[in-house]
């Protein structure tokens, strides 16, 4: 039986994974103190990735002013993620969730074609409440755009 897809107002599931450096990174350390957005995306150095991860980048100054930690997970490997931060010089936290299980613990969806992990993005306030939710499989830019504008407009922060 499938878990069912998180949805606006619910908790986000507590989880660990590795980031770049093969650090465990607990959510619990930054829920409580960070709003965050958690954008899940198929495979580092693909065009439409690298398109979105350098988006996130040029505009992280913006996040960190709306008190937001970006995190992107994706099922790549520490050593690819750390070699993707190095390439597009990326100032956010990246985590390898190489069994999918986040992916799944959040329901994200395979994309409309069934071949490729999703393109999601949640958008989590201080209290780890999901306060929006977006995806567009080939439009990764956007991500960026809705995410600020949640933050922005929120009334749950």
């Amino acid at each position: 039986m499938s878990k069912k897809k998180l949805e606006v107002g619910d908790a986000i599931p507590k989880f660990e994974l590795k980031d770049s450096n093969s650090k465990l990174v607990s959510i619990d350390t930054i829920i409580g103190s960070k709003n965050i957005v958690i954008y899940f995306y198929p495979k580092n150095e693909t065009k439409v990735c690298t398109a979105q991860a350098c988006s996130f980048r040029d505009n992280y100054e913006e996040f960190q002013d709306l008190e937001c930690e970006v995190i992107g997970i994706s099922s790549d490997n520490e050593e690819s993620h750390k070699n993707f931060a190095k390439n597009h010089n990326l100032p956010f936290i990246l985590l390898s969730d190489s069994a999918n299980k986040v992916r799944k613990e959040f329901g994200v969806p395979k994309d409309m074609m069934g071949l490729a992990p999703g393109r999601y993005t949640y958008v989590v306030n201080k209290e780890g409440k999901i306060i929006y939710i977006f995806n567009s499989a080939l439009n990764a830019k956007i991500h960026i755009k809705k995410s600020i504008e949640a933050l922005r407009s929120s009334t749950y922060l």
